[in-house]
């Protein structure tokens, strides 16, 4: 099969773009922070309550599509391409990148420290709430945001036959032939740039984790140069499996690291304080359950504490960056699933796995807070996130053994995420990508490349704040694309509706 066409227009147009980011950043940090800061403060002040607003309109959105007669629509009259295991494994590592493992270890801390709705500081309720929070973020309103344009994108690509991995291909049903012009590059643009500034804010966190890491087992300095070696280091090995492809590399790269994962939680949950890991995580579920919808609609607009501004829509920001990309994806990946299979695996597999790591690595540490074991909040004050967490985890036996496979377990979910990233990068700058075909080898590499500038330009700044500034500055527009993805997929089952509902009725044999 004969290699696609590049799109040149796209791919010299997003290289540019991320060029002329990345050179003021490295250039001018300090102002460029500053910058930064101005900029996520006014973009959550102001737009916030529009991400509040994404995240329950894409709830709304999968629950009538997966619940209602479309639900039964097969994506594709062919087997799945994955068993069941390797699809969640793949969708899962692609998704949450090093983050679950930087997050879920202290992310409780900042909430029991500073609680929201009012909630006393390092009180019983304060830990329940800081218990549950992270969950929330990680769970089933996160994973609606990449839902959304993966079951799009596969109905597009499988069901209406349309063999382009772009995301302006979708919007057209909306926008008709404007896709074919100039505003069909801006679209592809947006989204690439969206993309290098997800990626950008997962490789700023995921790189200091490692490099702390290396810095406990070796005594090596933490110093930039390690942090530059760490990122070139992972630029490499995703390199490696995006060269591979799917198959041979993103495929068992997933399958390792999910294995490797279990491990890892396993064993924590097995010599931790079990009973405490357990019981508050399934408070935390319930406490969850009970204020969903307050979560989800919380804007703190009287006492302006800052808190959904500094967590929940950072969080609803950098899932939504993430999401275009996921749905390009995941709906490679998706061959032979239902609609209703393929929101469900997703909202299902993601929460599921976020929320064990939770209650797992974060309620470990929380123990070892309130027991007095180790003080975490004197540790973050001291020594930062990074440190924080190594030293978290090197309190488990076998220390230095759980410490090399925290990070092994780090550097490999951050090569799942950027494999998966640049392959995706590449078939939006392909012309035409049938079902069975992949993009340039030559073309992924680049990207698996390209994508590491921006957290290196990032890691210049410094600070957590210009790593969520990232994210946040870039969603907005997603937030665009993603409602005009919606209204042209509605547009689509009107005149697809009928066929689809017909293939559904075939049997197909599930994947071995």
């Amino acid at each position: 099969m004969p290699t696609p066409k590049l799109d040149r227009i796209t791919f010299a147009a997003t290289f540019i773009a991320l060029f002329a980011i990345c050179v003021p950043l490295i250039l001018w940090p300090d102002a460029s922070g500053a910058v930064l800061g101005d900029l996520f403060n006014f973009m959550t002040k102001t737009f916030g309550v529009t991400y509040l607003w994404a995240g329950l309109g894409s709830l709304v959105f999968l629950s009538w599509l997966a619940f209602g007669q479309h639900g039964r629509t097969r994506l594709g009259e062919h087997t799945p391409d994955f068993s069941t295991f390797s699809w969640a494994a793949m969708l899962f590592c692609a998704g949450i990148a090093s983050g679950i493992l930087y997050w879920s270890v202290i992310e409780w801390n900042y909430y029991y420290n500073s609680p929201p709705l009012g909630i006393e500081a390092r009180s019983e309720r304060a830990a329940e709430w800081a218990a549950m929070y992270g969950i929330f973020h990680w769970g089933v309103t996160a994973w609606a945001f990449y839902a959304v344009p993966t079951v799009i994108i596969a109905y597009s690509y499988y069901v209406r036959g349309i063999h382009v991995l772009k995301i302006s291909e979708v919007c057209r049903g909306f926008l008709g032939g404007l896709v074919d012009g100039p505003l069909g590059k801006l679209i592809d643009i947006i989204f690439m740039f969206g993309l290098l500034g997800a990626a950008g804010t997962s490789l700023g966190l995921g790189t200091p984790l490692i490099a702390a890491g290396v810095t406990h087992l070796t005594g090596i300095e933490d110093s930039f140069g390690l942090k530059l070696t760490v990122l070139l280091a992972c630029t490499a090995i995703f390199a490696v499996s995006v060269w591979s492809g799917l198959e041979k590399g993103i495929k068992l790269l997933s399958n390792l690291n999910t294995g490797l994962a279990l491990a890892l939680l396993a064993f924590v949950l097995i010599v931790g304080p079990t009973a405490f890991m357990i019981k508050t995580g399934t408070n935390a579920i319930g406490l969850m359950l009970q204020n969903f919808v307050r979560l989800n609609t919380w804007t703190d607009p009287v006492t302006q504490s800052g808190f959904p501004e500094g967590w929940t829509i950072f969080y609803w920001a950098w899932w939504i960056v993430y999401a275009p990309f996921m749905g390009l994806f995941v709906a490679k990946i998706s061959r032979g699933r239902t609609i209703r299979g393929l929101i469900g695996g997703m909202l299902f597999f993601g929460t599921a796995g976020c929320a064990v790591y939770f209650a797992i690595l974060g309620n470990y540490a929380m123990d070892l807070e309130l027991t007095g074991a180790y003080d975490v909040t004197k540790s973050l004050g001291e020594n930062g996130g990074p440190a924080t967490i190594i030293n978290v985890i090197a309190t488990l036996p076998l220390s230095g053994v759980m410490v090399a496979v925290f990070c092994i377990v780090a550097l490999v979910y951050l090569a799942t995420t950027f494999d998966s990233a640049s392959y995706t990068l590449a078939a939006v700058t392909s012309q035409n990508l049938e079902e069975d075909q992949h993009p340039a080898r030559w073309n992924r590499l680049f990207w698996a490349f390209a994508v590491a500038l921006l957290p290196m330009a990032l890691m210049f700044v410094g600070g957590l704040k210009s790593v969520q500034s990232a994210s946040v500055i870039t969603a907005l527009p997603m937030i665009v694309l993603l409602l005009v993805m919606v209204l042209s997929f509605i547009r689509d089952l009107k005149g697809t509706a009928p066929q689809a509902q017909a293939a559904a009725q075939k049997a197909v044999q599930p994947a071995e």
